[in-house]
C-alpha cells in the first residue's frame, strides 16, 4: 500500500484514497483463484484443475476482482486510516477509482471520524459536597431488614387476612366473563401490601377468611404490557388456601449474638453505623467523581456525528441483549413484554448513548492536553486485577490481549487516569 492521500475534511466527514501494488492485487487474485477454482469446470478440465488464465480468458479478467479486493481491502484500509491518523467511527463507503493488474488498486474512500472536541474549564472544577453522616434512622432501617430477613412465618387460622401477611392463593381472571392467557393460578404466593399484583387486587383481600373465595374487581392499567388487556375491566375469582404471618425476632444482645460476631446489640450498632459510613463514603466519592467529569463534559463543545451515535446506541443494545440472556431472555421476549418495539428502544437509549460518547471524547481530549498516557507498568498492573478475577496467571492473559485488544486497554487505562487528575485538580 501507498499513496494514502487525504482529499477532503468536513467537519467529521473524511474523503481520502490509497493505492494498492499490482503485486499486492496479484496476491489477492491468486487467493481469489484458489478458494473458487474447486467450483469451476471447463471442457477438459477437472474441477480445481482449469487454469486461472483460461478461466480470466473465458469469463472476462474481472472474474476474480471481487473476491481479491474483499480479501486485501481489510488490511490495506487499516494501513492507510493509521497512516493518516485517522480516528474512524463509521464503516467505509469505498469506491474503486481503478483495478488493473499493471498498475494495482485505487480506492475513494468516505468515513466519519470523530469530532473536533473544544475543551473548557476542567481543571479547579468545583462541586457541592456529598454528606457521609450516619442517621440513627438509617441504622435502625438496616437493622430491621436483618430483622425481617430473620423472622419466621407462624401459621394463621383464627383470624381474617392483614396487611403484611404471606398468602398462599388460587386464582382465575375473566374480562367480559372469559378467561384469558395467564389469568389462572394455582398455590400462588402474594404478599399483601407488596404491590405485585394489578392495583385493589391485595387490598380486597384484606378482611378475607381462611378458605374463602371471593371475586375480585380490577381494572389493569392504560400501560400493561399485554395490549389486549390494557385498561380493561376484570374480575379474579380468589380462593385463600392459606395465612402465614411474620413473627418479628426481639431486637436484644440475643438477637445480636445470632446474627453478627458481637455480643451485644450496642456493638452490632455501633458496626452497621461504621459498615454504611463506609458505603456513604465509596457512594460519595463515586457521585464527587461523576460531577467533576459532567462538569467537564459540560464545559466543552462538539459535534457528535450520527453515525457515531448510532454505533452507541447499538454497542448499549447489545450490552442489554447479553445482560437478558443471563436471565435466559431473548431480546424478543423483552420487547414483547415491555410492549416496546425495537425503534422505540432504540430512541430511549439516545440520550444516554450521546452522553457516553461526550464523556469519552472529552475524557480523550483532557488525556492528550495533559500529556496522559498509560505505561506498561499501568498496563501490567491491570492485567494482574484481571488475572484475579478470572482466576488465570498474568502471563496467560497478557498473551490473550494483544494488538487492537492491548490498544483498547491502554485507552481506557489513560481515560481513567484522565478521570484521577480532573477528580485531583478539583476543589
Amino acid at each position: 500500500m501507498n499513496n494514502a492521500t487525504l482529499i477532503s475534511k468536513e467537519k467529521t466527514e473524511v474523503k481520502f484514497s490509497f493505492e494498492v501494488s499490482p503485486e499486492t492485487l496479484e496476491t489477492g487474485l491468486a487467493f481469489a483463484y484458489n478458494k473458487n477454482k474447486n467450483q469451476i469446470s471447463l471442457p477438459g478440465f477437472r474441477k480445481g484443475k482449469v487454469p486461472r488464465k483460461l478461466i480470466e480468458a473465458q469469463y472476462g479478467e474481472n472474474f476474480f476482482y471481487e473476491d481479491a479486493i474483499n480479501h486485501i481491502f481489510p488490511d490495506e484500509y487499516m494501513a492507510a486510516i493509521k497512516e493518516l491518523d485517522l480516528d474512524v467511527v463509521s464503516a467505509p463507503t469505498l469506491d474503486v477509482e481503478y483495478i488493473d493488474k499493471a498498475k494495482g488498486i485505487k480506492f475513494i474512500i468516505d468515513v466519519t471520524v470523530k469530532p473536533e472536541v473544544t475543551l473548557g474549564q476542567y481543571k479547579g472544577l468545583t462541586v457541592e459536597k456529598v454528606p457521609t453522616e450516619v442517621t440513627d434512622e438509617e441504622i435502625e432501617a438496616e437493622l430491621k431488614k436483618v430483622q425481617e430477613q430473620n423472622a419466621r412465618e407462624i401459621t394463621i387460622e383464627d383470624r381474617a387476612v392483614k396487611d403484611g401477611d404471606i398468602l398462599t392463593i388460587d386464582y382465575s381472571g375473566s374480562v367480559d366473563g372469559v378467561k384469558f392467557e395467564g389469568g389462572t393460578a394455582e398455590d400462588q404466593t402474594l404478599v399483601i401490601g407488596s404491590g405485585a399484583f394489578i392495583p385493589g387486587f391485595e387490598e380486597q383481600l384484606v378482611g378475607k377468611n381462611l378458605n374463602e373465595t371471593a371475586d375480585i374487581n380490577v381494572t389493569f392499567p392504560e400501560e400493561y404490557h399485554a395490549p389486549d388487556l390494557a385498561g380493561k375491566d376484570a374480575v379474579f375469582t380468589v380462593t385463600v388456601k392459606a395465612i402465614k404471618e411474620k413473627e418479628l425476632p426481639e431486637l436484644d444482645d440475643e438477637f445480636a449474638a445470632e446474627v453478627s460476631e458481637f455480643e451485644t446489640l450496642e456493638d452490632y450498632k455501633a458496626d452497621i453505623k461504621e459498615k454504611i459510613r463506609d458505603r456513604k463514603k465509596e457512594a460519595a466519592n463515586t457521585e464527587r467523581e461523576n460531577k467533576i467529569v459532567d462538569a467537564a463534559v459540560e464545559a466543552a463543545t462538539m459535534d457528535i456525528p450520527e453515525a457515531m451515535i448510532e454505533e452507541q446506541v447499538q454497542q448499549m443494545t447489545d450490552e442489554f441483549a447479553q445482560r437478558l440472556s443471563y436471565q435466559g431472555l431473548s431480546m424478543e421476549q423483552y420487547l414483547m413484554f415491555s410492549g416496546m418495539d425495537a425503534q422505540k428502544f432504540a430512541d430511549d437509549l439516545k440520550p444516554q448513548a450521546v452522553k457516553r460518547i461526550e464523556t469519552r471524547l472529552v475524557l480523550e481530549a483532557i488525556a492528550k492536553a495533559e500529556d496522559i498516557t498509560a505505561s506498561e507498568e499501568d498496563f501490567k498492573a491491570e492485567l494482574e486485577k484481571m488475572a484475579g478475577m478470572y482466576q488465570m496467571e498474568t502471563e496467560q492473559l497478557e498473551k490473550i490481549i494483544q494488538g487492537a485488544q492491548k490498544d483498547q486497554m491502554m485507552d481506557d487505562i489513560a481515560v481513567q487516569k484522565a478521570v484521577d487528575f480532573l477528580v485531583g485538580e478539583a476543589k
